[in-house]
């Protein structure tokens, strides 16, 4: 089962501009759930003349029974958002957050 967790699933529907690898090929249990991949995925989606860049970034998480990918944050970032995005999380224990936020999500979409 793949979860599209997007108002619009279509922002999504092309490989992303870059990803991010913040775990992979794990054994990482939580309840139930066996993490096997995550990743911050980076949409770019327009060009503002003054703004820059509007970006979309996503996490996807990829477990044993599904994966889900979902916003983490979206605007004009500036320079190497996707970087800083990662660098936070990693710096933040943010990871088990975004794990768990997945977590929940397949859980709804499963019962």
């Amino acid at each position: 089962m793949k979860i599209i967790d997007l108002h619009d699933p279509k922002r999504v529907n092309r490989p992303p501009d870059d990803v991010e690898i913040l775990l992979s090929a794990g054994n990482f249990v939580h309840d139930e759930f066996l993490i096997s991949k995550v990743e911050l995925r980076l949409y770019n989606e327009r060009l503002d003349s003054k703004l820059g860049v509007f970006s979309l970034i996503t996490s996807f998480v990829e477990t044993n029974k599904g994966s889900v990918e979902m916003i983490y944050d979206e605007g004009f970032r500036g320079e190497n958002p996707l970087k800083r995005a990662t660098e936070f999380l990693i710096s933040n224990l943010g990871i088990s957050g975004l794990i768990l936020r997945s977590i929940i999500s397949l859980r709804e979409k499963i019962t």
